[in-house]
């Protein structure tokens, strides 16, 4: 299994391109703050190649610049390759299938993309609203709450 989920900030503007067949995609850095830092010593982060194609390239370059945060989920690729001094050298990219905001507050004037919303698969599905929200009373008109659990028949159990 293939599977990488980053949290970063973008070193650089996402900027979108196609490709001759028609096919959109961007590329860009982010920069990920390591978990630890030694006394005395500024925190370190580690830079990440990041790709990403179609619907997904195009969420990013319209809702992340330079210095935004990001968490994406992908596939980790290497490639090996010959510099222009014909040494070998590899070459490592994450392939986004996943792109989110990650709560920051955001820098635009109206607001509209300071909160946790996924992108990438179209069908991919909206986070539930949080506890004590308006939304979330109005949206479980079908859900049972838990004291409809209580009465269950424990004899209807598969175990």
């Amino acid at each position: 299994m293939n599977k990488v989920i980053m949290m970063g900030r973008l070193v650089n503007d996402p900027e979108l391109k196609t490709t001759p067949s028609g096919v959109t995609v961007c590329r860009f850095r982010i920069a990920v703050d390591r978990n630890f830092q030694k006394k005395g010593e500024e925190r370190k982060s580690d830079f990440f190649n990041v790709i990403a194609w179609r619907g997904t390239a195009e969420f990013i370059t319209r809702f992340f610049s330079k210095g935004r945060m990001i968490l994406i989920e992908g596939e980790l690729q290497v490639s090996q390759y010959t510099d222009k001094s014909g040494n070998p050298a590899t070459w490592y990219e994450i392939m986004v299938d996943n792109a989110y905001f990650t709560g920051e507050k955001s820098n635009s004037p109206n607001g509209s993309n300071g909160g946790y919303a996924p992108a990438g698969n179209p069908g991919y599905g909206e986070p539930p609203p949080e506890r004590g929200s308006s939304a979330a009373s109005s949206d479980s008109a079908g859900a049972k709450s838990p004291a409809d659990f209580s009465t269950a028949d424990t004899d209807d159990y598969p175990f």
